[in-house]
């Protein structure tokens, strides 16, 4: 790397004085240092960003890396909007976005930029998140989209060891990804719409139907806590807005011959993720996210923002539709 920042790290931050300080630390140990972190705090109350100020002041001297720079929101605006002020913030030709619940080895930040530039057509790169409680067993090596409506990560609770390839993905997790800045913009950046929780697949899949490809890379590794913010792999406002958002998801980015053919798989994932919740005591939150996603599917702004298929070749939807098909074997293993 030259002695520009190239590569601009985005953590976005909403209460993370559990896990702030030490993702920062482990940015400060990697083995390139010509790079930029924006702390972009979320209108967080816990004083998480003022303590992580005391130990590192912000530094924008142009001969001084990694520089740190910060920004504060009075408002909860939520992961999309927040990210996207990090993305217009940012001074690098790259974009990582980091979870502030991870802590990257130190070849992470060099090994994603090294693998985004191997190949023009790729939009995104995604890092191997391991858990940070057990490190031998995978958060995340990508995630997929198939045509039951679901989104998932088979390497989740997967050894480690089996994630050590190469390969192309459906979409790049947004808690440790690297992303071409012109593209992001190209693209219409995260949709703000989506507040949090699948604007990496909406965006990931935005891009294959632009002809752009996102991968996987084994050399760039993050340790994850997982649901920090949150707090639990299911709650319910989890629940609800992702249900929500999934609907949202399926009315911008299939095209409507798919949404034809994909009908009855579709109703039976949504009822399947139904039983699911129900068993869980979230039936009525995902009942609630389901209305309130055919909802946001209304109006002028949905149409603003769904994907213009005319410029999209026949082919190519063809090509997506047929690896949406297939990831519904990938998802039981098949």
């Amino acid at each position: 790397m030259t002695n520009t920042p190239k590569v601009s790290v985005v953590i976005p931050n909403y209460n993370g004085m559990a896990y702030l300080e030490k993702c920062v630390d482990s940015l400060m140990r990697q083995t390139v240092t010509a790079f930029e972190i924006l702390v972009m705090d979320d209108a967080s109350t816990d004083g998480s960003v003022e303590a992580l100020q005391k130990k590192y002041p912000a530094n924008s001297t142009l001969h001084t890396f990694p520089q740190i720079r910060y920004s504060k929101c009075l408002k909860n605006r939520g992961f999309c909007a927040t990210v996207n002020d990090g993305i217009e913030y940012a001074r690098g030709e790259y974009v990582i976005l980091l979870n502030n619940d991870t802590e990257a080895e130190p070849g992470f930040v060099e090994a994603l930029w090294r693998e985004i530039r191997k190949n023009d057509k790729t939009f995104s790169v995604a890092a191997a998140m391991l858990s940070m409680q057990d490190p031998t067993v995978m958060d995340d090596a990508g995630d997929y989209y198939c045509a039951l409506g679901w989104a998932f990560a088979p390497a989740k609770d997967k050894p480690a060891c089996n994630y050590d390839k190469r390969y192309k993905i459906f979409s790049a997790c947004g808690g440790a990804a690297i992303y071409r800045k012109d593209l992001l913009k190209k693209l219409g950046e995260f949709d703000s719409r989506h507040f949090a929780y699948l604007e990496d697949v909406d965006i990931g899949w935005r891009a294959k139907l632009a002809g752009y490809e996102n991968r996987y890379t084994p050399k760039a590794v993050v340790k994850h806590a997982g649901s920090a913010t949150t707090g639990s792999r299911h709650n319910s406002f989890k629940v609800k807005i992702t249900a929500r958002n999934n609907i949202y998801l399926i009315r911008k980015n299939m095209a409507p011959w798919q949404i034809v053919v994909n009908f009855p798989l579709l109703a039976a994932g949504h009822l399947i993720k139904l039983l699911f919740f129900a068993k869980k005591g979230f039936a009525k939150d995902y009942l609630a996210g389901l209305k309130e996603g055919f909802a946001m599917c209304r109006g002028v702004m949905a149409r603003k923002r769904c994907v213009n298929f005319r410029h999209v070749p026949v082919s190519r939807q063809i090509r997506i539709e047929a690896e949406l098909l297939g990831n519904v074997l990938k998802r039981f293993g098949i």
